[in-house]
């Protein structure tokens, strides 16, 4: 069975990936490599979740381990509208480089499961980064999986994510709220 490198943002949307790639007779290796997902124990708990269900479907994971708050936000805090063009570049960038580094042909993301993410700016980062290291980004659109994934995902216990994992997108999350409690507090006198 061939081996691919599928970079994993969380375990519940590797559920959306590892079985079509094991139907095609491709053996997924975990690779977790996040250093936009914060705060910390929110990195920690997708991380672990991962690492305690590979396991169990006897899936190997590679960690990189890189809790890279400045650095991200370094990198978007003058542009954070378009933060996720720097987010997906430079984890793929890094999946490709890895991939690379340690002779997997190939690598892919579980990126392409969401149906909240960009699904073009995702393909276009991992096929760049590909050409940059003299790897093949092992394109699929793993969207129609998602809802039974994250079903599936629920069913295991898994944790399950509130956002996408940057603190920015976390405030996305909560916008309606925090607009309702500012106007509800500038009314008092």
């Amino acid at each position: 069975m061939d081996q691919v490198l599928l970079h994993c943002c969380c375990a519940p949307c590797s559920l959306s990936c590892i079985e079509p790639l094991r139907a095609e007779g491709i053996e997924p290796v975990a690779f977790w490599y996040n250093p936009n997902i914060h705060p910390w124990k929110e990195y920690e708990a997708r991380r672990d979740c991962l690492l305690e269900y590979a396991p169990t479907i006897g899936m190997e994971v590679r960690v990189q381990e890189d809790y890279g708050l400045r650095e991200f936000v370094e990198h978007v805090a003058a542009d954070i509208d378009h933060r996720c063009s720097y987010c997906y570049g430079h984890r793929l960038e890094e999946t490709a480089r890895y991939a690379a580094e340690h002779g997997f042909a190939a690598f892919t993301s579980t990126l392409l499961a969401s149906t909240y993410q960009n699904h073009e700016a995702i393909a276009a980062a991992a096929r760049s980064a590909a050409e940059r290291y003299g790897v093949t980004f092992l394109y699929r659109d793993f969207r129609p999986n998602f809802r039974e994934g994250n079903q599936r995902a629920r069913e295991l216990g898994f944790y399950m994510q509130k956002y996408c994992g940057c603190v920015f997108s976390e405030q996305d999350r909560y916008q309606k709220k925090i607009d309702r409690d500012k106007a509800r507090f500038a009314a008092q006198p």
